[in-house]
C-alpha cells in the first residue's frame, strides 16, 4: 500500500476512534463539569450538535477541496482536530465542551475530502477494494475507540481526549511530510449552491416511489442514534458499569457487527431474497433489544451480541433494494438524497431519545430499547410496500450487495449503530 493511502486510512481510523472514545466517558464528564446528575438532555444536545456540524460542513469541505486542493483541507482539519481535543481535555466549563464538540463535528466532516482523495488516486477497477478498506478502518476505529475511552477514562476522565489529540497530531505530522496533493487546485470560484446540505432532499418528490425508501433510511438511522445517546447511561443505571465495561460492550458490538456485515449479507440475500433478508435483520434486532430491555445482569448483554450483530444483514439488503428504485443515470442523486436523510436523522433523533430516556430513567432505563423496537417495526411495512414492484427484478443480487457492503461498511462507520 502506498504512503498517501496509509495517511488517509489513518485519518479515517482516528476520526472513528475520536467519536467512539467519547461515548463511555461523556456522562461522567458532564456530571463533573455541571456538578449535576441530570445530564441526559446535555448528551442529546451534544450528540445532535456534532451531527449537525457534520451535516453542514461535509459539503463545504468537499467543495473547498475541489477548489483549493485536497491536501490543504485535510491538513487544516487534522490540525483542528488535534487542537480541539486538547482544549476539550482541559475545558472547565460546559459551554467550552459544547464548542469543542461542534469543532469535532466540523473536523470529522473531512471524511468527504478523504473519500475524494481515494477516488483521485485509485483506478476505477480498484476503487471497490479500497472503499472496502475505508469502511474497515472506520470499523476498527469504532471498535478501538469505546474500549480505549473506557480504559483511559477510568484513570482520569479527561485522559481519552489527550489520547485523541496525540493521535491526530501524529497523523498531522505524518501527512505534512508524506501526503502529496492528489489533484491540482481548480482556480475557479466555489459554487455556493453546492454547499447547501438541504438541496438533495428536494429531489425526493421528483422521483416516483422514492419517498418510502427515504423514510425508511430516516427511520432506521434515527433508531440507531439511541445507542450512541443512551447506551452509556443505560449501562451505568442498570448494571453499574464503569467506563471500561461500557467501552467493552460497545467494542464487542462493533466487532460482532463488523464480522456479520463482512461475511453474511451476500449469502443471506441469495438464500432468502433481499426483502426477507431485511425482515430477518429487523427480527434479530428486535429480539436482542427485547432481551436488553429486560436484562438485569450485564453478562446477558454480551450473550445476546451475536444475535444483535445479525441485525446487520438487513442494511445491505435494503440498500440493494433501494438502488432498484431509480435507473442507472440517477444513482448519484439517490445516494445524495439518502445521505441527507441519514444526516437529518442524526440531528433530530439524539434530542428525542435523550428526552425519552430522561422520562424513563428512574422507573425503567431499559424501556428505551422497547421504543427502538417500535421504531424499527414501522420500517417493515414501508419496505415491503415500497419495494413490492421490484421484488421480481432481474438485477443480480450478489452484485448489488457487494457494492453496498463495500461502500457502507459497518454501521458504526457513520458514527452510529443502525439495523
Amino acid at each position: 500500500m502506498n504512503k498517501p493511502l496509509v495517511v488517509i486510512f489513518a485519518a479515517i481510523c482516528f476520526d472513528a476512534v475520536g467519536i467512539g472514545l467519547v461515548f463511555p466517558i461523556l456522562p461522567r464528564l458532564l456530571e463533573a463539569v455541571t456538578h449535576s446528575l441530570d445530564i441526559v438532555a446535555y448528551i442529546g444536545v451534544m450528540t445532535a450538535l456534532y451531527a449537525a456540524m457534520q451535516f453542514v460542513f461535509a459539503p463545504v469541505l468537499g467543495a473547498l477541496s475541489d477548489t483549493l486542493g485536497r491536501r490543504p483541507v485535510l491538513l487544516i482539519s487534522l490540525a483542528g482536530a488535534a487542537i480541539n481535543y486538547l482544549v476539550m481535555a482541559f475545558a472547565p466549563q460546559l459551554w467550552m465542551l459544547f464548542i469543542g464538540r461542534a469543532v469535532a463535528g466540523l473536523t470529522s466532516a473531512n471524511i468527504a475530502v478523504a473519500t475524494a482523495y481515494i477516488t483521485d488516486i485509485t483506478p476505477e477497477d480498484k476503487r471497490a477494494g479500497r472503499f472496502g478498506l475505508f469502511s474497515a478502518m472506520f470499523g476498527i476505529g469504532f471498535i478501538i475507540g469505546p474500549v480505549l475511552g473506557g480504559v483511559l477514562g477510568d484513570h482520569w476522565i479527561r485522559l481519552p481526549f489527550i489520547a485523541a489529540a496525540l493521535l491526530n497530531a501524529a497523523n498531522l505530522i505524518l501527512a505534512v511530510f508524506v501526503l502529496p496533493e492528489s489533484r491540482p487546485p481548480a482556480r475557479r470560484k466555489i459554487d455556493l449552491a453546492a454547499l447547501n446540505p438541504l438541496k438533495p432532499l428536494g429531489w425526493v418528490f421528483s422521483m416516483k416511489g422514492l419517498l418510502p425508501i427515504v423514510l425508511v433510511y430516516f427511520i432506521l438511522s434515527g433508531a440507531g442514534e439511541a445507542y450512541g445517546t443512551c447506551w452509556a447511561l443505560w449501562g451505568f443505571d442498570t448494571f453499574g458499569w464503569n467506563g471500561l465495561w461500557i467501552g467493552l460492550s460497545l467494542g464487542a458490538f462493533g466487532l460482532c457487527q463488523t464480522l456479520a456485515q463482512a461475511f453474511l449479507p451476500g449469502p443471506t440475500a441469495r438464500l432468502l431474497g433481499e426483502r426477507k433478508a431485511f425482515v430477518a435483520g429487523i427480527a434479530c434486532a428486535c429480539v436482542a433489544l427485547a432481551v436488553m430491555a429486560f436484562a438485569d445482569q450485564g453478562w446477558m448483554v454480551f450473550a445476546i451480541m451475536p444475535v444483535f450483530a445479525l441485525s446487520g444483514i438487513g442494511t445491505p439488503a435494503f440498500q440493494a433494494l433501494a438502488t432498484r428504485q431509480v435507473d442507472a443515470e440517477r444513482q448519484g442523486q439517490l445516494q445524495g438524497v439518502l445521505a441527507s436523510a441519514v444526516s437529518l436523522a442524526t440531528i433530530i433523533a439524539p434530542l428525542a431519545f435523550s428526552t425519552l430516556y430522561f422520562a424513563m430513567q428512574k422507573e425503567w432505563p431499559g424501556a428505551i430499547w422497547l421504543s427502538v423496537i417500535a421504531i424499527n417495526l414501522v420500517a417493515v411495512p414501508l419496505v415491503l410496500l415500497g419495494t413490492r414492484r421490484h421484488e421480481a427484478s432481474g438485477v443480480a443480487v450478489g452484485a448489488n450487495l457487494s457494492r453496498s457492503s463495500c461502500m457502507d461498511g459497518p454501521s458504526w462507520a457513520r458514527g452510529k449503530m443502525t439495523t
